[in-house]
C-alpha cells in the first residue's frame, strides 16, 4: 500500500478499511478459536531455542497503529523480503519443515516469518502483537505469515507479496497462528471467508 505524503496514515488507513467494508463492522480483526496442534516445525524450533517460545503477554489490546510505527512495519518487511533468497528447507537442509532464522541470507517462508518477528520486537512490538500464521495457500499449499495485530486490523507481512495487507484482502485460507497471551501456544482461525477450514500438521 502506498499513501500520499500529505496525507494522514491513520486517515487514510481508516479509508482503506472503510473502503473494505471492515471498518466498524469487526471485520479488521481475525476471528480465533480454542487451543488447537503446535506446528511440527516451530514445536523443534521451540526445543532448539525454548526462550523464543515462552514470551508470556499480558492481556491487552492490539498494539496502537502510529505513523512510526507502519513505517517500521513496512521497512522491516520491505528489508527482509528483499535480503533474504527464498530456498527450501530441503535445499538448505535436506529435510522437510525446518524452522530457523535465514541462514547466510538464505530461508523458507518460516524463516522471512521468524526474522519480521524478531526485528520487530526489536523495534519494541510487544510478542503478542507479532503473530507467526499457517495459511493455505489457492493452490492448496501450505504456507507461513506474519500477523501484526493493531488497533487499525490485522496486517499480514508475507514474503509472497510486497505490500502488507489487511488478512482479509489476501487470497489465503487462515488455519491457526500464534496465541496473543503465549508465543508457544497456538490458537485455530475462523476464517469466514472459506466455507470449510483445513487441518495442517
Amino acid at each position: 500500500m502506498t499513501f500520499n505524503r500529505g496525507a494522514s496514515l491513520i486517515t487514510a488507513l481508516t479509508l482503506l478499511l472503510a473502503s473494505l467494508g471492515m471498518a466498524n463492522a469487526g471485520g479488521s480483526h481475525m476471528h480465533t478459536g480454542g487451543r488447537t496442534t503446535q506446528p511440527v516445525g516451530h514445536y523443534e524450533f521451540c526445543q532448539g531455542l525454548p526462550q523464543e517460545c515462552r514470551q508470556k503477554t499480558p492481556k491487552r489490546g492490539p498494539v496502537e497503529l502510529s505513523r512510526k510505527l507502519w513505517a517500521t512495519i513496512i521497512a522491516v518487511n520491505n528489508d527482509v523480503n528483499t535480503s533474504v533468497m527464498p530456498l527450501t528447507d530441503m535445499e538448505i537442509w535436506g529435510r522437510e519443515e525446518v524452522w530457523s532464522y535465514p541462514v547466510n541470507g538464505e530461508g523458507d517462508c518460516e524463516d522471512y516469518v521468524l526474522e519480521k518477528r524478531r526485528r520487530l520486537m526489536q523495534a519494541g512490538v510487544p510478542a503478542g502483537n507479532l503473530l507467526i500464521t499457517v495459511v493455505r495457500q489457492p493452490n492448496g499449499e501450505g504456507h507461513a505469515v506474519l500477523t501484526v495485530h493493531t488497533s487499525m486490523g490485522d496486517f499480514i507481512l508475507d514474503n509472497l507479496e510486497g505490500k502488507v495487507l489487511p488478512w482479509s484482502e489476501t487470497p489465503y485460507t487462515y488455519l491457526k497462528r500464534q496465541s496473543v497471551q503465549h508465543s508457544g501456544v497456538w490458537v485455530s482461525i475462523s476464517d469466514g471467508r472459506a466455507d470449510a477450514v483445513a487441518s495442517v500438521r
